[in-house]
């Protein structure tokens, strides 16, 4: 009687435990149970996080306004000033891109 049986599979069983690791990059801080937390990004990063959300919160701020003091009269100096076309622009810019540097700087 020969049947066409599949071989029978091995089970190995190990008593060693295997040593683990966190991934590179990221840091691990103990809670006040056996639960680990990972954060994902460093002290600095977060820093730099706020940095740049306070320089478009400045941009915006700079960019506000523009009213006119008498309904009935157009002042461009008002609307098109400096201030609000060039200054406010470049700051939520440099905000923008500190928030990029935040974001893939390793740490």
């Amino acid at each position: 009687m020969s049947q066409n049986r599949p071989p029978k599979k091995k089970v190995v069983v190990t008593t060693q435990k295997k040593a683990e690791t966190p991934a590179p990059g990221r840091r691990r801080l103990a809670d006040s149970g056996a639960r680990v937390v990972e954060l994902e990004f460093g002290r600095q990063n977060y820093i730099l996080m706020g940095a740049g959300a306070v320089l478009i919160a400045i941009g915006l701020f700079l960019m506000a306004g523009g009213d006119m003091p008498d309904p009935q009269t157009w002042d461009p100096d008002i609307i098109y000033s400096t201030r609000r076309t060039l200054i406010a622009p470049i700051v939520i810019l440099a905000g923008l891109a500190v928030e990029i540097v935040a974001i893939f700087k390793r740490g």
